[in-house]
């Protein structure tokens, strides 16, 4: 494999040298995602805030992508348009962004008119099937149950890697996962883009993506404290280039998968791919700059690793 390497895998860049710096820099990061999630909040899409669902037919096959240009225009921003049946029939889904007092029926019946006459084509104009309110209580349900994964996940890794590795070890995963998803999670606040079900989903998915990344370093770092005679500054900045190439590698061929679904998924689906795209580039970095950093601070050392009695006959056995 070493063809492939992006690093030597002997390299000797001093990465516990900038760990004040790194620490700090990621800190501030976080606090102003935390900032924006606090001052500015989110731009929550219809799986949160409800709204109204109009169904449109007609006479010929019509380009999706031009009747969401033309709701733009007109002003129903971030409108969500897709085909049913054939292609003849379109579902558009918009908030109600209006504080007028009415009543459902007659905010859908106000709303559809509008929505008709900006999603028709010249010599194509679109005819109304229905209109209805689309109701929130489903979306946030399911954003109860994405928080509820959330803690799920972040409790039992934290119970895993204590039980796999030592306490400290967890402690820095755990914080170094947290960090990647309050950056992801502010970025969406900050810049006001749409915070819907399927960025929910890329959120879970980015947490998975960065424990996974830390976990490979803090194998090699157990690995090395157990064989190396040396202080933790220099098993830690050993560990980290050692398993530089690999996490670079993996991180970049991620990065291209989920670029690809960028460009080509669909609006639906940039939400997600956003999420996941921000995800790998923090994840990535928070692994080299932040978990070790967090285990120097804690002051991990090679106490915390003597093998367990039940692990010193195997060790034995090694050659």
């Amino acid at each position: 494999m070493k063809p492939f390497n992006v690093f030597p895998y002997d390299s000797k860049i001093d990465f516990m040298r900038l760990r004040m710096i790194s620490l700090a820099v990621a800190a501030l990061i976080m606090f102003v995602g935390i900032g924006g999630m606090v001052f500015k909040g989110f731009n929550f899409a219809l799986d949160f805030t409800g709204g109204v669902g109009v169904e449109l037919a007609y006479d010929r096959p019509v380009d999706v992508d031009g009747v969401r240009e033309r709701l733009e225009a007109a002003g129903f921003e971030n409108a969500q348009v897709q085909t049913f049946g054939t292609g003849k029939e379109l579902l558009v889904r918009l908030r109600d962004d209006s504080t007028a007092k009415k009543s459902p029926e007659d905010k859908a019946s106000s709303l559809a008119e509008s929505v008709r006459v900006a999603a028709s084509e010249s010599g194509n104009p679109a005819r109304m099937m229905r209109s209805s309110e689309i109701s929130a209580q489903i979306g946030k349900e399911l954003a109860w149950d994405g928080l509820m994964a959330l803690v799920f996940v972040v409790v039992f890794f934290l119970i895993y890697i204590a039980f796999r590795f030592e306490f400290k070890f967890a402690v820095a995963a755990i914080i170094t996962t947290l960090h990647d998803v309050v950056v992801v999670i502010g970025w969406f606040a900050l810049s006001g883009h749409e915070f819907d079900l399927t960025v929910l989903a890329g959120i879970l998915s980015v947490m998975g993506f960065s424990i996974n990344d830390t976990i490979v370093v803090f194998d090699r770092v157990r690995e090395n404290f157990r064989g190396m005679r040396a202080e933790p500054y220099e098993v830690l900045n050993r560990s980290i280039n050692q398993t530089l190439s690999r996490t670079v590698i993996t991180s970049f061929v991620a990065f291209l998968t989920v670029f690809a679904l960028y460009l080509y998924g669909g609006g639906s689906l940039q939400g997600m791919a956003e999420s996941q795209m921000i995800g790998i580039v923090i994840g990535t970095l928070s692994s080299i700059f932040v978990a070790c950093p967090l285990l120097m601070w804690l002051g991990v050392s090679k106490q915390d690793l003597l093998p367990k009695a039940k692990d010193e006959a195997e060790l034995a056995r090694r050659p």
